[in-house]
Parts: C-alpha cells; structure tokens; sequence
C-alpha cells in the first residue's frame, strides 16, 4: 500500500469510530429525555389573567413538539396525547396570532416540526417579484436596465424564462420609465404556475374566468405572441379597471375583456381551447401578505368558498370544447391550501363532467392528497401540484390539470 492509501484507511476507520460515538451519544441523549410537565390548573388560570409571556410559550410549544415526537418516554405519567396536544394549539395560537379553528386545520395537514416551519414563513413577507413582458423586451435586457437603475435582482428560478425575483431597489419598482412602458409585470411568483400549467398555444381561444388585475392574462397573450383571441372575465365590474390598464400597458392586443359571474359564462360564450380559472378563495396561502385571514376565516367562510368553487369549476369545463383539435384543457388553481377548496373541489368535478387529471408540467411543488383525513378521493389527484412558502419560497398555491374528453354532460345524456 501508498503511504498516501494508508492514511486514507486510517482516516475511514477514524470516521466510522466517530460516527459510532456520536451515534451512541445521541441514543443516550434520546432515552434520557426530560419528561415534559404540562402547567398545572393554577398556571393556566395565572396566565391567563396576564399579558402572555411569548419567550416562555414559545419554549414550551418547542419542548412540547419534543416530548409528543417521543411521547412514551417524555410524557407525565397519567396525560394522554389529547393533553399535549390541547395545549400545543392553544400555545401555537396564543404565539402566533391565530384563531383555533384556523390552527387545527394546519395541525392536521402537516408534521410538529414542519408545522413551526409554515408557521414562521407565514410571518415573513414573500420576495418581490416581476414577470418580464415577452411582447415587449428580453429578460436579459430587461434585468440589464433595473440593474442600471439601482435595482438588485435574480432570476426567480430554474422553472422560469420570464420571472426576476427582487431583493432591493433604490427607485420604485412600480414606478420605473420599463415598467410604465410595460417591459414587466409585478407578479408574484405562484400565480405564473397556472399560466405555465395551461401552456396555451397561438392561434387558440383562451378564457380567463378571474382574470383581474391581468397579471395571469397577459402572460397568457404573451406566450400566444399576441394571436388567437383570450377572453378576460371578471365578476366585479371595478376590479376590470386595473385589467384594462394592465392590458394597454403591456401591448396587449388579442385581448377582450368582459363583466359576468364566471358561473354563468358557459350561457354567454362557449368553444373555447383552454380555460383558466384561477378561483377566489379563502386566502390561506398568502397569510403573509393578509394576516387578518389568521383569525377571521371560520369553517362557514371555507366550505361558502368550496361551494362557489365548485360552481365555477364546472362552468370552466362547460366553457371548453372537448373537440379542439390543439386544448380541450382547464386549469384550476387556487391561493389557499385548504382541502376543501383543492382536492375536495377538483374531485367533484371528475365525478361531475367528462375530464381527467393531466400532467400540470410543473417539475416542482408537492403531489396533492388523494386521501385526506379518512376522506378518499381519485387517486389521479396525485397529479395536482402544491406550493407552501415554506417548502417553495412562494404564496401557497395549488394547481390541477385536467383534459376534457367529451362535451355531453353525464346525466343529460338521455335528453
């Protein structure tokens, strides 16, 4: 052997006797641990006639999280699981500002330690970010002016051409002579998914049933390269003011805006290639941009938005015409990471009209739930796509594809 060979077995075997070490040290630590004491009735009833001490809570929400990931060992003897954890979600509620109904939907939906991850994301505000205007400029150059203006930025990521995420700037991003000429959109990151999930082609009818303020719209028309024609539907007639701007701003011209409820948009205008609907929702994803969604969002507001969602969703396949010779696709996605306006939503719609799950073509996010507290649905639902801030870096986010296969509608076949 080279000197040089055995110093390297040396230095392997000192490693594996180290790690060995380390291993064993840190079982020791793991059967050694403290057992968490939940606060007696006189704590509870003292803290709560006092303003909350936030250090003191947040260590006993970590020590908690600690002794319910070894609960045999770490628990009091005679306290069951429902103890720690009935005082884990009013800890998590007190120190975070949330209401419980709220928290409980979160408890269920991710892991302890994953839960303090989404929780602590939702406090920080989301990175600025721009969606450079194919019709208009080069991300190159565009990215070349800011920089020359004093901004700093980046691209946003391997997944997209067009996106710039902005760490800072010395002039106004919404103000710069690029962005009143329309080389760029403010845009957060998320809502270009859907528009990538929707891949619409040139020369293709494209509706856009939410389609205020335009940021979704004229990424739409930029990646047709201004042909074909993309409908822009909105239900509130003020909210189509900053669609219209936005449209004229980016030199957007295969664009018609219009005002009706997206439910009853199948009675206007049909035949379409692709449908986006980009559904209004409760708002649970972008809690850093609204925190007041935190406390005043109760399982009524959650279940009104499913309802309406699953009203629109079926209008949005009834929009598109199954015998496109290029789409016969829809794409619903949402800003709410709740169940029941995701899953629960896009599932009703395969029991309810002739679609199938496709493919987002998003390489990235989190597969959706095809089963979901006792609650089963399509297994196909893997296919829908999830972002969190904390995983992604982005506004919570939910996308589904799906491919319409025929325009009969089931049960009205007969008729």
């Amino acid at each position: 052997m080279l000197p040089v060979e055995k110093k390297a077995k040396k230095l392997d075997k000192k490693k594996a006797r180290d790690k060995k070490l380390a291993d064993e040290e840190m079982k020791t630590n793991i059967s050694s641990t403290e057992v968490f004491v939940l606060p007696s009735g006189q704590e509870i009833e003292k803290e709560a006639n006092e303003p909350p001490e936030l250090a003191l809570i947040n260590q006993r929400i970590r020590e908690n999280i600690q002794a319910l990931s070894n609960f045999s060992k770490a628990r009091e003897p005679g306290r069951s699981r429902k103890e720690y954890l009935s005082l884990l979600l009013k800890d998590l509620c007190t120190y975070y500002s949330y209401g419980e109904f709220l928290m409980e939907k979160f408890l269920e939906m991710f892991q302890l330690n994953e839960l303090i991850e989404f929780l602590e994301a939702n406090e920080v505000h989301r990175p600025v970010t721009i969606r450079t205007n194919s019709l208009k400029t080069r991300r190159r150059d565009l990215a070349q002016a800011l920089i020359n203006r004093g901004v700093n930025l980046d691209p946003v990521g391997k997944w997209s051409k067009v996106g710039l995420v902005v760490y800072d700037s010395s002039v106004p991003i919404g103000a710069t002579p690029e962005y009143l000429a329309g080389h760029y959109m403010i845009q957060g990151s998320s809502s270009m998914l859907p528009v990538m999930a929707l891949a619409p082609q040139e020369k293709e009818r494209v509706l856009d049933m939410c389609a205020a303020p335009g940021g979704k719209t004229t990424y739409l028309a930029a990646l047709m390269k201004n042909t074909g024609i993309v409908v822009a539907n909105d239900a509130k007639k003020e909210r189509t003011k900053a669609l219209v701007a936005n449209i004229h701003r980016l030199g957007v011209t295969n664009t018609v805006v219009c005002n009706y409820d997206g439910r009853a948009f199948p009675k206007v205008m049909g035949g379409f290639d692709r449908t986006l609907l980009d559904a209004p929702c409760s708002g649970t994803g972008v809690i850093s941009k609204d925190p007041s969604v935190k406390t005043n969002k109760t399982e009524k507001d959650i279940l009104r938005c499913s309802h309406v969602q699953k009203e629109l969703i079926l209008a949005a396949i009834d929009s598109v015409d199954a015998k496109s010779p290029t789409g016969g696709y829809i794409v619903y996605s949402t800003c709410s990471i709740m169940v029941e306006e995701d899953e629960w939503v896009v599932d009703y719609a395969l029991s309810k009209r002739h679609v199938k799950l496709v493919p987002t073509g998003l390489d990235f996010g989190r597969e959706g739930f095809s089963k979901f507290r006792g609650r089963h649905f399509h297994p196909s639902l893997k296919l829908t796509r999830r972002f969190y801030a904390h995983a992604h870096n982005m506004d919570g986010f939910f996308v589904a594809k799906l491919k319409k296969f025929s325009n009969k509608i089931p049960g009205e076949e007969g008729g």
